[in-house]
């Protein structure tokens, strides 16, 4: 009775919550609207110094009316504040997402694309009918990204800021291993049973799957496990941190949400998922760490460093000639968001010439526009520009860019908008209700609007439901301009790295792992064919990064660093570097005494072939490592005068193996290339020699493993790349063939494929008929490859 009297008196509502966005970051005799304005006025002058285009400050005055009707300027002007901390700390940024829709966003120095290079639609980043707050998302150095952080928590205060968080689901395996755990079966069990499935695997080959790893399916407990499985499948897991939302507020955070300390230390999460967040409107701003932007600021530094000439995003030429063409040949490994293989399948296609077609590149290749059957019309129509026709003026202003074919959200919008006479707001509730129609539904409720409105002004039944069609093709995924714009931005500037500076772009690569498609064995491989030297980790020349140095030439050398070593703690990196600088080290033992360098890090140089220099090969620095006195033993010396060792000097397949295991990549021969005479006896052809090869011949080619990829848009078709010593070979394999051949397929670090050959427009695939695994030919070779959705 008491509990009810209780819950009878507990009459809150999340209605009674009021948010108010922190106000201090405006100076005295200003308001929030005339300081927001005078930053605009200033960037401006500093975008446009020679004063801007009268559509820009249309377009500028337009968006400060809006931003000041819904009260927004203090959201702009804490973002403004975190991006100008940032960049005065020599941390590079960039705003993408749909604040790029916005030209204030530009001039504050938020975002980085200019008006006048894309059609910007601000409804797309604010409209008074969602009437809620913007959302912006800023991309900062990975590396550097936790000063950002505590930035932003040092200004705001703990009791004001948090960190969002995001629920964590249950995907197969994960669900696999924590049943199988409650319901009693071994580590060992779990292990096998979670790693037996795919994230691609239906319920109609479980049994199958299990009984390839040694379970019957017919077992009551296996039976039990894999209905509780699938009871458990996007069910809650954890609750986790979000990769960067963070929530900022005028008084007690404390009081609207509630707060817990993370793991990580001096940081604090709220315990609400973001989309709660976002429903009780409550700010958010998206503080996101970018692998790139750290490799790109690298480089400036690096060149810098090395002859003295600054660069910055803004300073790299445009429309550089030599820049496209390197894109169009798909040589682009390493290069920002261009260098996956459906992405390099795409190049020599759709062949980029400037900056808008790179923005239309990353875009196409997503699955919206692959499953609203958009690719093929645009490459049709970018090969025949005279075979495009418009049904109106008012769609040719819309899709002119893209030649008649919508590959954009924001075009979507303004056909909406155009053709069939929707608001700004509904657009953008057509454009939301069509990014999650295939979770949640209710695309249905804009049908009739839009295919009555389209008819009214004109435009034949059959053209408006296409375009409907269209939209719902768009699926769970159809890329905003605003982002892609952004995104080819760094797409760019990577790309002018790779093409001018290629010895400075992969040794900044190196010094930002882990990042991007490639691992370091495939990046200084790419390199290498570049012209590249590379120089091993050498304990009397290396620093923890790697470093550039001079070859009488250009481009450098770059010298493998430290970080490079595995094992190698970075402290005692640094302190070898240190100890360095007084003299160099003459043998292993004056290195120990010096450096007092325990027997694990030492064992991990001399796996390294790091002390090449002071004992002649690696065996020996194995035998010397072994027998060395560490300090503090009763002597300083050995008290034994011994001989030296008669020790064969390591072979070239020994040494490939040590480096592999010690530094993942090795700047010896590739290891297919000690197989060549082997595979060329066998008829087996080299990944350069495939394009020579007429279109339809059945061919063979062996490499090693570095990527699968089984994209949900691909119908269960695996795309698989090999690599050898003369590049990459790029395979297709059918659903038939994958189910067949699944164990070669997924246990085969080098394997050997035959099939039809397939080149279309310069674009070479092997259609594969048969998989073989050939892992015995490299026993002992430590190589992964890195496997994508």
């Amino acid at each position: 009775v008491a509990s009810c009297d209780i819950a009878d008196q507990c009459c809150f509502s999340l209605d009674v919550l009021r948010y108010e966005y922190p106000k201090c970051l405006v100076p005295d005799g200003y308001t929030g609207a005339t300081w927001l304005r005078g930053l605009t006025e200033q960037g401006m002058k500093k975008r446009w110094p020679d004063g801007e285009s009268r559509k820009v400050r249309k377009q500028v005055e337009m968006e400060l009316a809006l931003i000041h009707e819904l009260e927004y300027e203090p959201y702009f002007l804490t973002v403004h504040d975190i991006v100008n901390y940032a960049r005065h700390q020599g941390i590079l940024c960039q705003g993408r997402g749909s604040a790029a829709n916005s030209a204030v966003c530009y001039c504050l120095g938020i975002t980085e694309v200019n008006p006048s290079r894309v059609n910007l639609l601000f409804e797309r980043f604010i409209s008074r009918e969602r009437d809620e707050p913007p959302d912006i998302d800023v991309d900062f150095e990975h590396e550097r990204r936790e000063e950002v952080i505590q930035y932003i928590y040092r200004k705001y205060g703990r009791d004001r800021a948090a960190l969002v968080a995001t629920v964590i689901t249950y995907q197969p395996r994960s669900a696999i291993r924590d049943v199988a755990k409650a319901l009693g079966f071994s580590l060992d069990q779990a292990d096998r049973l979670a790693k037996s499935i795919q994230f691609w695997d239906d319920r109609s080959v479980l049994d199958q799957r299990l009984s390839e790893n040694g379970f019957d399916p017919a077992n009551p407990g296996i039976q039990l496990l894999m209905n509780l499985v699938q009871q458990l499948l996007g069910f809650p897991r954890h609750l986790s941190q979000h990769v960067g939302g963070f929530i900022i507020s005028s008084g007690l955070l404390s009081q609207l949400v509630p707060i817990e300390n993370a793991s990580m230390a001096d940081r604090t999460v709220i315990q609400w998922e973001k989309d709660d967040l976002e429903t009780l409107g409550l700010l958010k701003i998206d503080v996101l760490a970018l692998g790139m932007l750290s490799a790109i600021r690298k480089s400036f530094d690096y060149i810098y460093d090395y002859r003295g000439e600054k660069l910055t995003m803004d300073s790299i030429p445009e429309d550089d000639a030599r820049v496209y063409q390197m894109i169009q040949r798909a040589d682009t490994v390493g290069v920002f968001q261009i260098e996956s293989r459906a992405q390099m399948s795409m190049l020599p296609r759709l062949r980029p010439a400037n900056y808008y077609d790179l923005v239309i590149e990353i875009a196409i290749v997503r699955p919206g526009p692959i499953q609203g059957d958009m690719v093929h019309p645009y490459l049709k129509r970018r090969n025949n520009p005279d075979s495009v026709s418009y049904p109106s003026k008012a769609l040719e202003k819309v899709l002119g860019r893209t030649l008649g074919v919508p590959i954009f959200q924001e075009q979507v919008m303004k056909i909406a908008m155009v053709a069939a006479g929707f608001t700004p707001g509904e657009a953008d509730q057509l454009r939301r209700c069509m990014a999650a129609w295939k979770r949640k539904g209710g695309l249905e409720k804009f049908e009739g609007k839009l295919l009555t409105g389209m008819m009214e002004r004109g435009y034949t039944r059959e053209f408006a439901e296409q375009v409907f069609r269209q939209i719902r093709g768009f699926g769970d995924y159809g890329f905003p301009e605003s982002h892609s714009a952004s995104f080819a931005l760094l797409a760019y500037v990577s790309s002018w790295l790779k093409c001018h500076e290629p010895a400075v772009f992969c040794c900044a690569l190196l010094n930002s792992q882990p990042m991007g498609f490639y691992r370091p064995a495939q990046l200084v491989n790419d390199a290498v064919r570049h012209g590249v030297e590379f120089r091993p980790v050498e304990i009397n020349q290396s620093h923890w990064d790697c470093q550039l140095e001079s070859c009488g030439a250009d481009p450098p050398a770059v010298r493998l660093g430290f970080r490079m070593v595995k094992g190698l703690s970075r402290v005692m990196a640094d302190e070898i570097v240190a100890r360095r600088q007084v003299a160099r080290y003459r043998d292993v033992q004056d290195l120990v005494h010096r450096c007092g360098i325990d027997r694990k890090n030492l064992s991990s140089l001399a796996e390294a072939n790091s002390l090449l220099q002071i004992c002649g090969d690696r065996h020996r620095a194995y035998w010397e490592s072994a027998g060395v006195e560490q300090p503090g033993d009763l002597v300083g010396a050995s008290v034994f005068n011994e001989a030296e060792p008669m020790l064969p000097k390591p072979g070239e397949w020994d040494e490939t193996l040590a480096d592999y295991a010690s530094t993942r990549l090795t700047l010896g021969r590739h290891p297919v290339a000690q197989l060549r005479n082997r595979l060329d006896r066998a008829g087996i052809l080299a990944a350069i020699d495939l394009a020579t090869q007429q279109d339809g011949k059945m061919v063979s080619v062996t490499g090693l493993v570095i990527n699968r990829q089984r994209p949900m848009t691909a119908s269960g078709v695996v795309f698989m790349t090999l690599e050898d010593e003369t590049g990459q070979a790029n395979i297709v394999i059918w659903p038939k063939i994958v189910e067949k051949q699944r164990k070669a397929l997924m246990k085969s670090r080098l394997i050997t494929v035959t099939g039809k050959l397939q080149i279309e427009s310069h674009v070479v695939h092997v259609i594969a008929n048969q998989l073989l695994n050939c892992n015995y030919l490299i026993a002992g070779l430590s190589t992964r490859s890195r496997d994508f959705h």
